[in-house]
């Protein structure tokens, strides 16, 4: 277990686009424990300048195993939001006891992080997997579906990102890597091959943005939820704001004209580009609908300004429920869904500002 005297919550990332969103919370509940750690002494610095010294900078460079050993030498929990996949940093935070929350999107770290699952129970830590948007609040909206209906067959998840927000790049750079993606996607008989932006369906948005249509991607949340809800037939799809660019990335993806970004001297200046470029809302919106085998349906859904500001709330929320929990926390390695009640979670999300509606 953590030794006595560990009180800090080390925020990986904590300058970032969603680091900081989580520091500032954070910090407003308990001012001076919350380190912003990064590579970047200088934007820690001056981001807990910002914060009237509500949060503390704190150089982290996980390349140097001695700057992580005294980063946790003085953590209680630490919250990985720096978009860099590290699962020795993981191990090394439930090898010693401390509380690990991950924003990761990536379907391979989660499986990776998912077997230290005996590590984190030996040591008596707990490890929250899949928070943020998606995954994230998407696991807590499908596994209400499935406290609603109890027995579920489908389970069809939306994600609408608005493009006119200031998006991290680690964000960008995973969704330009997934768009000429085939990936296997579980399925009702099986798990089943499909392609990304293909297989459009239709869906009515909240937060005013009405209907549109949304293609299959390869969010991790699908993946993760059919084997932690025990549901077969899980599909993600995604759309943009404006609606026009979901429609030309399809026709692209269609005529093979994507194919183009597997190409890195094209990828990485397209993911330049959209880190750069600003259209449509800044909001975002997700949505999951599960029918029963009886014919009965049910829908959720989240809505709100900034993707990254949502995945910093989240974040935030799943560390404090770590940190000053009324009852020890249950070491182990839990997706979202798994270790928090999804209608009390949803509505201290609600709190800060994001519209939910079930």
């Amino acid at each position: 277990m953590a030794r006595r005297g560990r009180d800090g919550i080390v925020v990986l990332g904590g300058y970032g686009a969603v680091g900081r969103v989580a520091c500032e919370i954070l910090g407003s509940r308990f001012p001076g424990r919350v380190f912003a750690a990064g590579r970047d002494p200088g934007q820690a610095e001056a981001f807990s300048r910002e914060t009237g010294g509500r949060v503390l900078p704190l150089g982290l460079d996980l390349a140097d195993p001695r700057e992580a050993d005294r980063a946790l030498d003085r953590a209680r929990i630490a919250v990985a939001c720096a978009g860099r996949d590290d699962i020795g940093f993981a191990r090394a935070c439930l090898e010693r006891g401390v509380h690990y929350v991950d924003v990761s999107a990536s379907h391979a770290f989660l499986k990776e992080a998912e077997r230290l699952a005996t590590v984190a129970e030996e040591r008596g830590a707990a490890a929250v997997l899949s928070v943020g948007l998606a995954p994230g609040l998407t696991n807590l909206l499908a596994r209400l579906c499935k406290d609603t209906l109890g027995t579920v067959r489908t389970i069809d998840i939306y994600v609408l990102i608005g493009m006119g927000e200031a998006h991290g790049e680690a964000a960008v750079r995973w969704t330009v890597e997934n768009l000429d993606k085939r990936f296997t996607a579980p399925g009702a008989g099986g798990p089943r091959e499909v392609g990304s932006l293909e297989d459009p369906k239709a869906t009515i948005f909240p937060a005013g943005y009405g209907r549109r249509t949304a293609y299959r991607f390869d969010f991790p949340d699908q993946h993760v939820v059919s084997r932690t809800l025990g549901v077969e037939d899980v599909a993600t799809r995604l759309c943009f704001d404006p609606a026009p660019l979901t429609r030309v990335l399809a026709l692209l993806k269609r005529a093979g004209a994507l194919r183009v970004l597997r190409n890195r001297a094209v990828r990485e200046a397209t993911i330049h580009l959209l880190t750069r470029v600003r259209s449509g809302s800044d909001g975002f919106a997700i949505k999951a609908e599960a029918r029963g085998p009886d014919g009965r349906s049910f829908a959720c859904s989240v809505g709100g300004k900034g993707e990254a500001r949502a995945t910093g709330v989240v974040a935030a929320l799943a560390a404090e429920s770590l940190y000053a929990p009324p009852t020890p926390p249950r070491p182990g390695v839990l997706h979202i869904e798994q270790f928090f009640e999804p209608v009390r979670f949803l509505g201290r999300v609600a709190d800060h500002d994001l519209a939910v509606a079930f």
